[in-house]
Order: structure tokens, then sequence, then C-alpha cells
């Protein structure tokens, strides 16, 4: 048995979890067993240093015996450049190597928290997912990741000898490729909106997306605008500029059109799951992820009626001749909201 010890950094929290692996565990969740998990706030921490070592202090005082990890994975909200990284809402600066003299780990390493999420594709079970397109995967094919959350994360696992590994990618700053009229009105109002030149589909399949759809939608009369949403719609656009918001409008649109109560919401996610079914096929044509295409990220999790209606499916398999070769992808939404915990620590187990 090895003990891991893996983490997920956020500007705001940090999850630590001590892991015991049994041997050859590199992706099966069911060789990867918790021992010891806690929640802290990030800002109370000059360093992930001190953090840990009041983790492992506790995690002593929980098992009864000293914790020993010889491997450990922190996944970081933030760029990371050969295992070193400078936080982007924290003063932290993190260095693997000085973490390893810090913390007498044998072997740390540092990966950013999209690629975490790729490695926790690889430790989560049929319970952690829901599928949306059953087909059976391909052993050693490629396997591609995607969410849609604050911005929209792309990547890629490919089969090395020692398993399979991540590659990160920045495909959500591809240009968007509107499909239909409103779409291309929807572009041209976001080039005008902003004064830019492109438009990248981050800024339509993400959180902000939606809001910006919804925008869209309001300002072009596509549908009244109910008070309830509205009013929630105005207080965001008054608090723009301030670091912190007090109302979440992608949340207040999506449960509006999950409950059905306001048309503009519900035409806003249309638009939205369509956009986000058509750029899931377009990596798909890239990676012929036939090993699986997975979608992370809280909104396909929150909104499972709502991506389950066909109107995924439907954007995501229409390109045209090639479209049978997306009916052979398995596409899967990962339920677990730790997908990037898990990542951590099968990262760590394969170091």
């Amino acid at each position: 048995m090895t003990q891991l010890l893996a983490g997920d950094i956020g500007g705001t929290k940090t999850i630590l979890r001590l892991v015991e692996a049994q041997a050859g565990a590199t992706t099966a969740a069911a060789k990867l067993r918790t021992l010891y998990e806690s929640r802290y706030s990030s800002p109370e921490f000059p360093d992930l240093a001190p953090m840990v070592r009041k983790f492992l202090g506790m995690a002593q005082q929980e098992l009864g015996e000293e914790p020993k990890p010889e491997k450990a994975c922190f996944a970081i909200a933030g760029p990371v450049v050969k295992d070193t990284s400078a936080l982007t809402n924290l003063t932290w600066s993190l260095d693997a190597r000085r973490l390893e003299k810090e913390l007498a780990i044998a072997n740390i390493t540092l990966i950013n928290d999209f690629v975490a999420v790729g490695y926790g594709v690889l430790g989560l079970d049929s319970s952690d997912l829901h599928t949306l397109q059953e087909v059976e995967a391909e052993a050693d094919a490629p396997i591609g990741v995607l969410g849609a959350g604050t911005g929209l994360g792309e990547g890629f696992l490919l089969k090395q000898p020692d398993g399979y590994h991540v590659y990160p990618s920045e495909g959500g700053h591809a240009d968007f490729a509107p499909r239909s009229e409103l779409e291309f009105q929807l572009l041209k109002y976001l080039l005008d909106k902003h004064d830019i030149r492109r438009i990248s589909v981050e800024r339509v399949v993400s959180g902000q997306g939606i809001v910006a759809i919804y925008q869209f939608l309001r300002d072009r009369h596509y549908a009244e605008e109910s008070p309830e949403v509205g009013n929630v719609i105005r207080t965001w656009e008054g608090e723009k500029g301030l670091s912190e918001k007090t109302v979440d409008p992608a949340a207040a649109i999506s449960v509006a059109a999950l409950a059905g109560s306001d048309r503009l919401s519900v035409q806003t996610m249309e638009i939205f799951v369509a956009a986000y079914g058509a750029e899931a096929g377009n990596l798909a044509l890239k990676l012929l992820p036939y090993g699986g295409l997975y979608l992370a990220g809280g909104i396909a999790a929150k909104n499972l009626s709502l991506m389950q209606d066909g109107t995924f499916l439907k954007a995501f398999a229409d390109k045209g001749r090639v479209s049978p070769l997306l009916k052979k992808v398995p596409i899967h939404i990962i339920l677990n909201p730790h997908v990037g915990l898990v990542g951590a620590a099968v990262r760590a187990a394969q170091l």
C-alpha cells in the first residue's frame, strides 16, 4: 500500500485528501481509498505548506497514526509551468521542488485544475456519470474532455506505455461558428457589444455565455422579460467592476428554464445547449475520442433534463457526411463535483 496526497487548490477554498493506493493503482477508483479529507479557506494561509502540515496533523489525530504520503499531486486553479504556479487569486507562489523539501514528500507535481479533471475521468465509476450516448468504448482510443463553467475547458487523453496521460488545449478560445441565422445575429451582437474583431466559442458556451445569450434575446425583443429573472440580470449588470457579485445570473436563467417559467430563459438555454453540442461535436471530429467524450463543469450536471432533451445530441452529430463517425463516440456527463480531486489522486499514483 502507498499513501498519496491529493489537493484541489482554488483562490477561495482548498480541499486536501489523503489516499491509500493499492499496488498498480493508476486508473481505478476502487484501488484508491480515501483515508482522510478536509477543506480549508485558502486566504487564511500564507502558503500551501503550512496548510498541508495542519492537514497531516489532523489526519494523524483522526487515524491514530502518522500519515506518510510518498507522492502528492495538487490541482491548481491557474496556469502551471514546469511544476511551478503563481496562483491568480492568491499571493501563493508554488514550486513542487520546494514543497518536496518542506513537506518531506519524495515526489510532488502540480497540474492545472482542468488537467486534473482529465485524469479524474480515469478514476470515476458508473455512479459518477450520466451517459448521453451509450456505445461501447474502444480500448486505448483517445478520450476527450470539455467543460463549460466559468469558462470553457478542453483537453484530451492519449494512451502511453504507463497509462493514459492528459494534454490540455486552448480549444475554448477557438472561433465561435454560428450555424443559423439567429446565431449569426448573436455573433454580430457580441462583436458590436464588446467592440472586438472575433468571438471565441467560450463567450457563448460558458456561464458568461448563458448571460450573453439572454442579453442578446432580451435586447432584440425575442420574448418578454420576466420580473424575477430580469431583476437578477439588472442587479448583476449594475455590479460590473465589483470583485464580488451578489447574484448569479446564469444560475437564475437555468433555474427558470428548467422550471419552464420564463420563455426568454427557455430560449436562452436552447441556444446554449445547441452551441455546447456543436462544439462538443467539433472537438470529437478532431480527436475521434472513441474512448469516450466527457462533459465536465457544473452547468451540464445541473441541467440534466435540458442536456437530455435531444438538442445537445442533434447539434453534436450534425456534421454533414461525416456525422456517422460521431455516432460511435460514448458521451458522458460527469456528476461528481470532486472529479478534479479524484484526478489529482490518480496523477499522484502515476508518479
